[in-house]
């Protein structure tokens, strides 16, 4: 299996922080609409099928499939190019969002169409964000 690599911190905002605390608890945390019931990946301050303003967050179950996958032989972006070949793929949750994510945890060619996943959690170093820092955790799948 490919090495680990080290996820860029993300710029979090006021709509994605429920998101990014939930993956420092290791939790993956969506968005459902109270007014259609619509659930959304990625964060947003309003429902992108109306619009509505009512959100609520709630924890996922975690599990999803393989909607599509490409495993990535060349990337010159640190820390990415030492990680190659890793697995960049679309994740259908069960809860219906897709979401975009690395597949762990197994040997990129192993990886399908279809395959069974569930969330996994790399934990970062905060160090460097001294007491604003917290838990810092990047969701990522691996075969169920």
């Amino acid at each position: 299996m490919p090495p680990e690599f080290t996820h860029p911190k993300p710029a979090a905002s006021w709509e994605t922080r429920a998101y990014w605390e939930g993956a420092g608890r290791h939790e993956l945390v969506l968005q459902r609409c109270g007014d259609c019931g619509v659930v959304q990946h990625r964060p947003r301050a309003i429902c992108a099928s109306c619009l509505s303003s009512a959100l609520q967050h709630f924890v996922s179950s975690g599990r999803g499939q393989v909607y599509t996958f490409t495993v990535t032989h060349q990337n010159g972006v640190p820390p990415f190019r030492d990680a190659v070949p890793y697995v960049l793929a679309y994740v259908d949750l069960e809860e219906g969002p897709r979401l975009m994510t690395n597949i762990v945890g197994c040997d990129p060619g192993d990886v399908a169409i279809g395959m069974d996943v569930v969330v996994d959690f790399q934990d970062a170093d905060t160090s460097d964000l001294g007491d604003a820092g917290g838990a810092f955790a990047v969701p990522r799948f691996r075969p169920a």
